[in-house]
């Protein structure tokens, strides 16, 4: 457990410019043509010295968050560069047409020294939005992707001397692991993930780790974390890799650490990203949602919207210089709850199914207080219902077929390489 002071003064021996409206003036890309940038005839390539425009990167730009973001960026008047390796799961159709017409488009890995190189020439700020998350054991892409491309990141700007004035970077609720509770005779707790043996035996909640004796589910705020997955072990690599050579470098770092994040564009190929996705197609082909567990576990839950203005937010304030920030929902809901809701936004009246699996490594109970950005302003605009009624608005706009064989065989997967087990209260499938 560990958790960062704020305010620290970072060491000067990287030149970067001390405000937004003081950039020094972007430099203008090299004669020789960048790495793999796309100009097709249908995107324009824009005057790279617009008036009192500032060109910002944006890694993983045409994913989910990054995308939104990206739109918020154009709106505000900022030139955009994306960074995207489209990784053939979450855009099997290549570039998305979501996309503005206006964005530089690079296509490269983060984590590929000659491609991230070209990505920063010319830019002032970078939003590190590129990430790896799903729920099966390949455990070295999580550090490569998450952790190894930040490093790359830094070591590329200190290299080059480049003026990067901020970068801004996603990293997750996971750095807290179980959370935070409260046990009556001990105080605020942290306990450590649930063992094999507990839930293998339908022992779902989480207990006091000194004197065993029942904990309440607390919000947690930003001064402890306890990562217990390779996911997120490696958002807070990346978080301690960010801020300390921030520091070091006179780079301002800042890092948002997301709750569960929903909304229109949330890949429908990803196995792990997506309660909404998963409850929404077991709905549309009027099939009941499957709940793990009891269905009573806690999570709040942010409109991909109120998360691209966080980010937009910090990136302009110098007051996030050097410190991470929880992105959360106005509301925590229980699993069930979100079920239900969810099945009355499709208009399928279909009761939740508590089947007693569970998938080995979840936490029980997970909450974020976001009171420090709502310091500087911040505060989620849209609660549950809005996030998924946009969400299955999206869904039927976008059309179904093959999605359900897609999300079929990611069960599979994920029961044969024991993600998904069952526990001595398995029912075969009963409903509530």
């Amino acid at each position: 457990m560990s958790a960062f002071a704020s305010g620290l003064s970072p060491a000067r021996g990287h030149p970067r410019p001390t405000a937004l409206a003081d950039r020094v003036r972007l430099n203008r890309l090299s004669a020789q043509p960048p790495h793999q940038f796309d100009h097709s005839p249908t995107v324009p390539n824009p005057d790279p010295f617009g008036p009192s425009m500032d060109r910002v990167l944006v890694t993983g730009g045409a994913g989910f968050i990054g995308s939104h973001t990206v739109d918020l960026l154009v709106e505000k008047g900022y030139q955009v560069r994306i960074l995207d390796s489209l990784q053939e799961r979450v855009h099997p159709r290549g570039w998305p047409s979501y996309l503005p017409e206006s964005v530089e488009r690079v296509h490269g890995d983060v984590c590929d020294r000659r491609a991230l190189a070209s990505a920063l020439e010319g830019v002032s700020c970078v939003l590190h939005l590129a990430a790896y998350q799903d729920y099966m054991p390949d455990f070295s892409t999580f550090y490569r992707v998450n952790t190894v491309s930040t490093a790359l990141l830094f070591e590329l700007i200190v290299e080059g001397r480049l003026p990067i004035e901020k970068v801004v970077l996603a990293s997750s609720q996971a750095v807290y692991g179980e959370g935070k509770y409260l046990c009556p005779a001990c105080g605020p707790v942290y306990p450590t993930f649930r063992s094999e043996e507990k839930l293998s035996g339908g022992d779902w909640e989480v207990r006091c780790p000194h004197c065993s004796g029942a904990v309440e589910p607390q919000p947690i705020d930003e001064s402890t974390v306890s990562p217990h997955t390779a996911y997120g072990i490696s958002k807070y690599a990346l978080e301690l890799t960010a801020l300390n050579l921030g520091r070091k470098y006179g780079i301002a770092a800042v890092n948002m650490r997301y709750s569960i994040v929903q909304g229109p564009r949330n890949s429908f190929y990803n196995a792990y990203s997506g309660i909404a996705r998963r409850f929404t197609l077991r709905l549309l082909a009027e099939e009941p949602p499957v709940c793990y567990e009891d269905g009573q576990q806690i999570r709040d839950y942010v409109h991909v919207h109120d998360v691209a203005r966080a980010n937009l937010l910090v990136l302009e304030d110098p007051r996030a210089d050097y410190r991470s920030f929880n992105v959360g929902g106005l509301t925590s809901t229980r699993v069930l709850e979100f079920a239900r809701l969810l099945s009355r936004i499709c208009g399928v009246e279909i009761e939740p199914m508590i089947s007693g699996e569970y998938r080995f490594g979840d936490t029980r109970h997970t909450f974020s207080s976001w009171d420090s950005l709502a310091k500087l302003g911040w505060r989620p605009e849209n609660g549950l219902e809005t996030i998924l009624t946009d969400y299955v608005d999206w869904v039927r706009a976008q059309g179904t077929a093959g999605i359900w064989d897609f999300y079929a065989d990611s069960e599979r997967r994920m029961k044969s390489m024991g993600i998904v087990r069952a526990s001595s209260s398995s029912a075969g499938g009963g409903s509530t």
